[in-house]
């Protein structure tokens, strides 16, 4: 190698130690490298204990699977002993579906494959008392936890039945349609499918099912109605099971005041319902109805948090192990003419009554009040407007009753001569009053029709204001919701039977019936018996307890009734009526020919002759002990 090579491998050999001299890390460098480093194989060291960590839970986990199905493997034998066909469908997780449309929201449960719960939205209830309310919420029917619906199924090749309630259903939503599958070895099968309708409370309810045994099956339906109203014990009176045989008109129900039972044995029904006063819940057959029922109310304790218990038991008109069934569901508020449109008498839950009243309510009543909603935006106005035309239209009738008392008091001194002839015999002095009315012309009980004509509408509207949805929660003046009672103020206790509240309509009704009572039999001659005098008083003050919890709508139409008959009580006696008049007319009728007695009229005045024979003799045996005395 000569000198040339040799110097070139020394310079590069020198540039090459530069370089690396001018290159090399600082200390700072070098322990900030060091530093990564550290930090890298730490974590690569975390890792790797959080993969074994996974892989220890992963065979854990596939140990207790293992296990599980070691201890699975043992219960099927119990499972299959228990649900034949339909032990796989014993075993599963519970999951919700829902349907829904404008006016219902839906929830079913697979677990049994029925209804969880049922949300009315256009319905409130209100949380708090009436009078001061925290808030308000949509209405929810069906939602208790303890509520159950299933089927009672018997088993293939065996002597023994099993609850759906028990089983899981696997469930697909397709549109308005949910259809709830309960799929067992063999082809056994049990589906139903719910299609809600596009508006309103309707689902079609379908039951398809195959792989059963022979024998009946039974539906169980348990029901613990909520307290949806304010006025409980109100609410109490109107909740009830209600039914239908086929062969019948019209409905039937079970007592809504204790506990009761109505066996239907052998007696096939076309529909059941379980109902709240203004809410209910009705399972309907279609083509075939079911084969016989049994209903049932259980009255709960008082602090209890549920309403009222109610049972249904219906036979399915199931005659192989294979088939279907076609039913209908409506979940809602008992709007009558939502219940009407089905044909099937279920308007006939509605509690308007089973008699004429009943039918006045349905026909008359009802029907006039919708019309007339249409031209008034406040029901309370409607209210006010029926009692006013009521009152115009019978008004001829309460004129010959004001005039009939006015002829009476226009006798006064006839009848109080009477009493100075006979004092001391006041069953003679009541028939010789009833012979001065006849020789003048006068009837003493022309005052009664009016109130004869209006006692069915009165009792009508008794039944209708409490069972009429229109009304709920439905405020006019001071009461809050006209289907319950109107607060006035509460009392710091609570009077049995009155209740823990002052109804200001039930005392405005008392006051008006004790003025109207007073305008009413000022001419009326009651020395005969004093004591009537005063307990004509006392029926309106007895009556505070009774109506004091009652629908403020009544207690309203009451009390707005009372105003008019006073009104025209008053206008008439005052402005329409002349006395002279009168008194002239009573000596033209005492002119005339003697009138022949009445058939009534005959047998009265018989009466009082007996009455005072009776009362003759009971004196002459009290004076002659006195003698012997």
């Amino acid at each position: 190698m000569d000198k040339n090579q040799i110097l070139g491998f020394v310079l590069i050999f020198a540039v090459l130690i530069g370089w690396s001299i001018m290159t090399s890390p600082s200390k700072e460098e070098v322990a900030e490298r060091n530093r990564i480093q550290d930090s890298i194989e730490m974590a690569a060291l975390a890792e790797e204990a959080r993969i074994k960590e996974e892989v220890d839970q992963a065979i854990a986990v596939t140990d207790d699977i293992e296990t599980e199905a070691v201890s699975d493997s043992a219960a099927i034998e119990d499972l299959k002993y228990t649900y034949g066909n339909f032990a796989a469908a014993a075993y599963g997780q519970e999951e919700d579906f829902t349907l829904e449309n404008d006016q219902i929201k839906v929830t079913f449960s697979s677990k049994g494959g029925f209804i969880k719960s049922a949300v009315i939205k256009d319905h409130l209830k209100i949380l708090g008392p009436q009078d001061n309310p925290i808030d308000k919420v949509p209405v929810q029917l069906l939602e208790d936890e303890k509520n159950s619906f299933s089927y009672s199924v018997p088993m293939q090749g065996r002597n023994q039945y099993f609850e759906t309630k028990d089983l899981y259903f696997n469930g697909s939503v397709s549109g308005r349609t949910i259809t709830l599958s309960a799929v067992g070895s063999n082809g056994a099968k049990i589906i139903q499918k719910y299609t809600l309708s596009e508006e309103g409370y309707h689902l079609d309810y379908d039951l398809d099912y195959a792989g059963l045994g022979n024998g009946p099956v039974q539906l169980k339906w348990v029901n613990y109605l909520d307290t949806i109203e304010v006025n409980t014990q109100f609410e109490k009176r109107y909740s009830t099971v209600y039914f239908k045989e086929a062969e019948d008109d019209g409905a039937d129900y079970c007592s809504c005041a204790a506990d009761d039972t109505e066996d239907l044995s052998g007696t096939p029904v076309d529909w059941v319902a379980h109902s709240n006063q203004f809410f209910v819940s009705v399972l309907m057959s279609k083509d075939q109805a079911f084969t016989q029922g049994v209903f049932e109310t259980d009255m709960l304790e008082e602090n209890s948090e549920d309403l009222k218990l109610t049972k249904s038991t219906l036979d399915m008109p199931i005659e192989s192990s294979e088939g279907s069934l076609a039913m209908a569901l409506y979940v809602g508020p008992t709007d009558y003419e939502r219940l009407v449109a089905y044909d099937k008498d279920v308007e006939y839950l509605i509690p308007f009554g089973n008699s004429i009243f009943g039918s006045i309510n349905r026909h008359f009543i009802r029907p006039f009040f919708n019309i007339l909603m249409k031209f008034m935006g406040s029901i309370g106005l409607v209210i006010v407007l029926v009692i006013f035309i009521i009152k115009m239209a019978l008004y001829p009738l309460m004129y010959k009753m004001l005039h009939s008392q006015a002829k009476m008091g226009a006798l006064k001194p006839e009848l109080a001569s009477l009493k100075d002839k006979f004092k001391d015999e006041p069953q003679k002095v009541q028939m010789e009053t009833m012979k001065v009315y006849r020789e003048y012309g006068v009837s003493p009980f022309g005052g009664c029709m009016p109130m004869v004509l209006q006692m069915p509408i009165w009792y009508a509207l008794f039944r209708f204001f409490p069972a009429s949805i229109d009304f709920r929660q439905e405020s006019f003046l001071w009461a809050s919701d006209l289907s319950s009672y109107d607060i006035w103020f509460n009392l710091p206790f609570e009077i049995p039977m009155f209740g823990g509240h002052v109804s200001l309509f039930t005392i405005l009704w008392a006051i008006t019936t004790i003025i109207y009572t007073y305008y009413n039999t000022k001419h009326m001659d009651m020395s005969a018996n004093p004591a009537m005098k005063y307990v004509q008083y006392f029926m309106p003050v007895g009556f505070l307890v009774f109506f004091n919890s009652y629908a403020s709508a009544l207690t309203c139409y009451m009390f707005f009734s009372n105003l008019i008959n006073i009104s025209q009580t008053i206008i008439t006696k005052k402005f329409v009526f002349d006395d002279e008049k009168i008194r002239k007319e009573l000596m033209k009728n005492k002119a005339k020919p003697k009138k022949k007695k009445t058939g009534f009229q005959a047998r009265l005045e018989e009466a009082m002759k007996q009455q005072q024979q009776t009362a003759n003799q009971r004196q002459q045996k009290q004076q002659s002990r006195k003698k012997k005395k």
